[in-house]
């Protein structure tokens, strides 16, 4: 479905991806780990067309989608669909617009221009929200809901596009780990009960072993590992990251060991504040 060829991005003297290469024969959930700069967000951003790339092809169903221009680009992008760590809602809208906002490539711009749907799309809207349980905030501005609610009506958006293929870039970089647990899931479900392609860059070691099929590793720029959650040993990780001997993946885990704990904590955070 998805070839990557020597995908290259340069940036003047700098290289942010560098001659990156990886093939998806089938539907996955694919998790991109690497240290800050590894040239994560600039691969996720060259396949979804965001970013152009300074060399190289990427061939989803056998069609270089870099060729693309115009309406046929546009159409790329509803079927790339891009989750972000910062959510980009509109934070004054109710959460079914934002939702709905998922379809303006497909609108007018007079019906844009004046937030005007039809009713089965609204419906829609909704129904996708029940499914990553949060319609009863339907109503609701966007900037009062929690940081795990938000991205998950981004997700939302996401899903109206209909798209082929899901790209979330650090999608729980920004959320507590009951939150991201819930993100997290929720992105697993759609893989599952869709057959949608899912590529997550992630932080943790931990959620890239439990949510994913396959994992890629980076280390400026290049793809240094490429395998199964099981592949991805502590010795993996060090040369993934340039580590030393030292490296303990208890600092990037987001694992969930105590649920009473945390709560425990989270009751006295908002003590705090009162």
């Amino acid at each position: 479905m998805l070839r990557i060829e020597s995908l290259t991005k340069r940036f003047g003297a700098n290289t942010a991806v560098d001659a990156a290469s990886f093939t998806v024969d089938a539907p996955r959930m694919i998790g991109i780990i690497g240290a800050s700069g590894a040239g994560k967000s600039t691969m996720l951003r060259m396949i979804s067309r965001l970013t152009d790339a300074s060399e190289g092809r990427i061939l989803f169903d056998g069609r270089d989608v870099l060729q693309l221009r115009g309406r046929a680009k546009r159409a790329w992008q509803s079927d790339c669909a891009m989750i972000f760590q910062q959510f980009n809602l509109v934070p004054r809208l109710d959460v079914v617009s934002n939702v709905l906002h998922g379809t303006l490539g497909q609108r007018s711009t007079l019906a844009t221009m004046f937030n005007l749907f039809p009713r089965e799309d609204i419906h829609r809207a909704i129904d996708i929200l029940e499914r990553l349980g949060i319609a009863e905030h339907a109503a609701k501005r966007a900037e009062a809901l929690s940081g795990g609610q938000q991205q998950r009506v981004a997700i939302a958006r996401a899903l109206m596009q209909e798209p082929k293929m899901i790209l979330a870039d650090e999608p729980i970089a920004s959320l507590d780990p009951m939150n991201a647990q819930t993100v997290m899931e929720a992105l697993r479900r759609i893989h599952e009960e869709d057959g949608r392609m899912v590529i997550a860059n992630l932080h943790t070691l931990d959620t890239a072993r439990r949510y994913c099929d396959r994992v890629i590793g980076m280390r400026l720029g290049r793809i240094v590992f490429d395998g199964t959650p099981a592949q991805l040993t502590t010795g993996a990780a060090r040369d993934i990251y340039g580590a030393g001997a030292d490296f303990s993946e208890d600092a990037t885990s987001t694992e969930i060991r105590d649920r009473d704990l945390y709560a425990e904590a989270a009751l006295r955070d908002a003590e705090a504040t009162v």
